[in-house]
């Protein structure tokens, strides 16, 4: 992909016409023409003047003329630089921020808030509204083992909050109840009020430089736990899609390879959660178009996305939006960050009922 030109380097006439364009292509989903821009009344041209300058747009890789029409719709670096420096953002109306804060209010849970959230969403973008929460890792409290049959032993995690994960570890040999008890107090010892991400290699650096003073089997069932938990720590994130039915609108019908391409990569947990990483991550709202994030590439989507907070200020999840790049930017960018602010203050206030 070509790099777009700096908005400097374009004349007065020719960002007044691009906007046009753009405006109109995601107004209409339609190549929009020369005489739809004379008859406008927003310029003072005549078809030809205005075809000249649509030209040299297209020259600068900002507009692209499809075969069957004369008219000029944007390519995804006419999206780019629209979003970026011409488009005018203004926030959500009265009533759109009113139905967001119902939605929210609404639910009771977490869960059901977040399901509310990506509703309202889709309802107001014409698009798909999704929510993502990466697994949580718990604060922990304390850890215990139990004996199973069959090599086995259950490892009990109780966290901060009152939670309870039971994990099975297969064992490489029979352990006795003291070194079942040993390796709970130590793990116990470590992990108390930490996550295991925040304490798993110091843990695994300790027991294999021997310096754990536990037994061999003691030892054998930490380094076996610490191996099933970090695996457990890649599972799938949650994530609620709402309204891909929005996807299939009556522009859709001239571009239905697209839009099964979309369908079919919103039914990829792992991929769209790794475009809404992005923005986790990144701490702040990402706006990807068309190819400019690989994975969803195939259908030429675009994906606006912003993380929202806990009470502690921590990124906890990413709220966003799915849809064809002729979504209105303009009207859904503070609309998605309306929604992740709503989410984190009702977060702060500690709004929801627990599960």
């Amino acid at each position: 992909m070509m790099p777009s030109p700096p908005l400097s380097e374009l004349s007065a006439r020719a960002r007044d016409i691009f906007r046009l364009v753009v405006e109109g292509y995601i107004a209409n989903g339609a190549p929009v023409g020369s005489k739809t821009l004379a008859g406008s009344g927003g310029i003072n041209l005549s078809p030809a003047s205005i075809r000249s300058v649509l030209q040299e747009l297209q020259d600068a890789g900002l507009l692209a003329a499809p075969h069957t029409s004369a008219g000029r719709l944007p390519t995804e670096q006419g999206l780019r630089l629209f979003v970026d420096g011409i488009m005018q953002v203004a926030g959500p109306s009265l009533a759109e921020r009113q139905q967001i804060e119902r939605g929210l209010a609404s639910g009771g849970t977490i869960e059901a808030a977040l399901a509310a959230a990506s509703v309202a969403l889709s309802a107001l973008s014409a698009g798909a509204g999704v929510v993502m929460v990466p697994r949580r890792e718990p604060r922990l409290a304390q850890i215990s083992f139990v004996p199973l049959a069959h090599m086995r032993a259950l490892a009990v995690l109780v966290a901060e909050d009152g939670g309870i994960e039971n994990r099975v570890i297969d064992l490489a040999a029979p352990i006795a109840v003291p070194s079942l008890e040993r390796a709970g107090n130590y793990l116990t010892a470590r992990l108390a009020g930490r996550t295991l991400a925040e304490a798993a290699t110091g843990i695994a650096a300790e027991v294999a430089g021997g310096r754990s003073a536990l037994d061999s089997a003691s030892a054998d069932l930490v380094h076996r736990g610490l191996a099933v938990w970090t695996r457990d720590g890649a599972q799938r994130p949650v994530l609620v899609v709402r309204g891909q039915a929005n996807l299939l609108d009556e522009a859709a019908v001239h571009d239905i390879e697209r839009v099964r391409q979309l369908l079919e990569e919103l039914e990829s947990v792992e991929a769209i959660a790794q475009v809404l990483d992005a923005a986790r991550e990144a701490q702040a709202m990402r706006i990807f178009i068309g190819s400019e994030n690989r994975l969803i590439s195939l259908s030429g989507s675009t994906v606006i996305a912003t993380p929202w907070t806990d009470g502690d200020g921590r990124v906890v999840g990413v709220v966003g939006v799915i849809g064809p790049t002729r979504l209105n930017y303009a009207r859904v960018i503070p609309m998605v960050d309306f929604t992740a602010q709503s989410l984190s203050k009702l977060i702060a206030q500690d709004g929801f009922s627990r599960p």
